[in-house]
């Protein structure tokens, strides 16, 4: 059944993990928060106003910052992470790979900023790299909601699960279209609307991108079937494998690289389940630059209309 999609407004999703967080540190006792001297920045200070005791601002030493808080998980505790995307993968990846994912420390490591719509930060801090990093390390699952009710959701989630997490969100501020106190299953898709003629399979600040694509398909004649993919490990595999076997062609949507990233994850699903025509939307091998988001992602090609395009290609190709 398609679910209803309506946009209520926009908010930044960094603020929806920060309401989640503090949500948590009322629910949670043993949930606890660290922050590389960004407190404001990934809205984390009603935690660290209402639990001072839980909460410990590292100064600008990420990889300090892991390792203490993989220290945390021994005695019990459920730590969060928060920092920018760049400096909470690529700066930190030894100590993540070493002392959380190894051993499979339940660190919530959480990151906003990421993706081109950080804007005018410029490619330096514009990671484009950190969910395929991430996804690569085993025991660590990735997760990268798509507005500010399901970052919320999932922060509150992952909370719940044993092991380490990825949890990647931005910081401008996006339409919301996710209904509110909903239940957010890791690893489970989330099915938008149905379609015969395509799937448009897309995560985070894309998926508003595909409904609007799906709009316009709809005027050129082509049915669109859109899933929601917050949970890039584990994958839905299921879910696409059953759309996939129904429209016959795919297209992903996603800010990141087409290296490594969703769109790669559903290739090695199709490829050993059902191969179909795919056609990939994200940022092609390139650095990013600083701009205004919207501007950003319309020249990095990863904008509504370069769905739309990727969508009646893989129509097309699936026809010949």
């Amino acid at each position: 059944m398609d679910l209803i999609v309506e946009k209520t407004g926009e908010k930044d999703t960094r603020s929806g993990f920060g309401e989640g967080l503090a949500e948590l540190g009322k629910e949670n006792p043993n949930v606890v928060a660290l922050c590389a001297d960004l407190t404001g920045s990934l809205k984390m200070n009603a935690f660290a106003d209402a639990f001072p005791e839980r909460f410990f601002q590292t100064g600008i030493a990420e990889a300090n910052m892991m390792g203490v808080a993989a220290g945390l998980t021994i005695g019990g505790k459920i730590p969060f992470t928060g920092t920018f995307a760049n400096f909470s993968t690529g700066r930190v990846y030894d100590q993540i790979r070493q002392s959380i994912a190894y051993s499979g420390k339940n660190v919530k490591i959480c990151a906003s900023h990421a993706g081109l719509t950080l804007g005018e930060d410029g490619a330096t801090h514009q990671i484009l790299e950190d969910l395929g990093m991430m996804k690569m390390l085993p025991n660590m699952t990735v997760i990268n909601p798509c507005d500010f009710n399901q970052t919320k959701a999932a922060t509150k989630a992952i909370a719940k699960m044993e092991g380490p997490v990825y949890l990647r969100f931005g910081r401008p501020k996006v339409p919301v279209f996710t209904p509110e106190n909903q239940d957010f299953e890791i690893g489970k898709a989330r099915h938008l609307k149905s379609g015969k003629d395509v799937t448009i399979i897309a995560t985070g600040h894309l998926v508003w991108k595909a409904i609007e694509a799906e709009a316009q398909l709809r005027e050129a004649g082509i049915d669109a079937e859109i899933i929601n993919i917050h949970t890039i490990k584990p994958l839905d595999e299921s879910a696409i494998i059953e759309s996939v076997k129904k429209t016959g062609c795919v297209v992903t949507a996603e800010e990141h690289q087409m290296n490594g990233g969703l769109g790669e994850s559903v290739a090695q699903c199709t490829a050993r389940n059902w191969p179909v025509p795919q056609e990939f939307v994200g940022v092609n091998d390139s650095f990013g630059e600083s701009g205004k988001p919207a501007e950003l992602m319309t020249k990095y090609g990863i904008d509504t209309a370069n769905v739309v395009e990727a969508a009646k290609k893989a129509v097309n190709r699936k026809s010949k």
